[in-house]
């Protein structure tokens, strides 16, 4: 019987199949490479391909008569990225990304300490359902309804007509640059949604940071008689600091690209996002948009590198 199995075993092992695996076997460096060569073809050709010809675009440029490609190798398009109106455009995402990002980290702080530190059992499940539950929601679905919401008939304008502080608001609308003829036309209500969008991204790398934190260096510093605000500077943040500069990379990075909240709740000024798709749509300036496009990446590109330098991926 046992002669029988080893003489079938060997006459599948001379199969096509069996020759493969034994050819594999003996050479694993071939099967590592079979195994990661689609991955990185797709990583190569399809993601870092796109972005090389994105990048190829912007060094082309915009005939002004015939409105076609002239594809001349020329810096004229980022001289054109560095008029006034442009660089306003690039100075406004980057600084309404920035709020977005240290806005996100103040809230998601104590929200994070508390799932981190107290949250046990059921309360802790309730913690990740309430973090997460906006996220299997529509995009879409979710920026209409804060439309509604920021609008003057909205249910804010409403509460504080009720409260009889709706003096507050229009004197905060009244504001030159962060006001306007309500909520879901300034750049306040673009904040708030912002902020309610990309929380979760914030609050959970946060929360992982916090979690690896010994309980006895807290419990140390208390007993050395540390304050809590000692406590906090010393032995807290800069422990907590990876989780909060990773969770700043998804908030940072969203709010950087992203055009579809400006279009629908905020005023008339332009984001990159917006930028990009007008040059691209209804301009036809494809170089241009190829050229607002490299701005976030290179941006990114920087911030990544000093995130990696200060550990925010471990926390990732």
């Amino acid at each position: 019987m046992t002669a029988v199995a080893e003489n079938f075993a060997s006459q599948d092992r001379r199969g096509p199949t069996g020759r493969l695996s034994d050819f594999f076997w003996k050479h694993p460096h071939v099967l590592l490479a079979v195994m990661l060569a689609p991955p990185l073809l797709w990583l190569g050709v399809v993601y870092v391909g796109s972005l090389f010809a994105l990048l190829l675009q912007s060094f082309f440029s915009i005939d002004d008569f015939s409105g076609l490609i002239n594809y001349e190798f020329t810096f004229a398009t980022y001289r054109q990225l560095l008029s006034e109106t442009n660089l306003d455009i690039i100075l406004r995402t980057v600084s309404m990304a920035a709020i977005v990002t240290l806005a996100s980290a103040l809230i998601a702080f104590p929200i994070a300490y508390y799932a981190a530190r107290y949250a046990q059992g059921k309360w802790k499940v309730l913690f990740y359902l309430g973090v997460m539950l906006p996220l299997w929601s529509s995009y879409l679905v979710k920026i209409y309804a804060w439309k509604l919401i920021l609008a003057k008939e909205g249910i804010i304008t409403w509460f504080l007509a009720k409260l009889h502080l709706l003096w507050v608001l229009d004197a905060w609308l009244s504001l030159p640059i962060v006001g306007g003829n309500s909520l879901s036309v300034s750049y306040t209500g673009t904040f708030i949604v912002f902020v309610y969008v990309w929380m979760p991204f914030m609050i959970l790398p946060i929360q992982a940071a916090l979690e690896r934190v010994p309980t006895n260096l807290i419990e140390a510093s208390s007993d050395l008689g540390g304050t809590p605000a000692q406590t906090f500077r010393h032995v807290l943040f800069p422990l907590a600091l990876p989780g909060i500069v990773a969770g700043s990379i998804f908030t940072f990075s969203l709010t950087l690209g992203d055009y579809i909240i400006p279009q629908i709740i905020g005023s008339s000024r332009l984001f990159i996002g917006q930028a990009v798709y007008a040059q691209q749509g209804t301009a036809g300036n494809i170089p241009l948009a190829a050229a607002f496009t490299v701005v976030p990446i290179v941006i990114m590109g920087a911030y990544l590198f000093m995130a990696k330098r200060m550990g925010a991926f471990d926390a990732l």
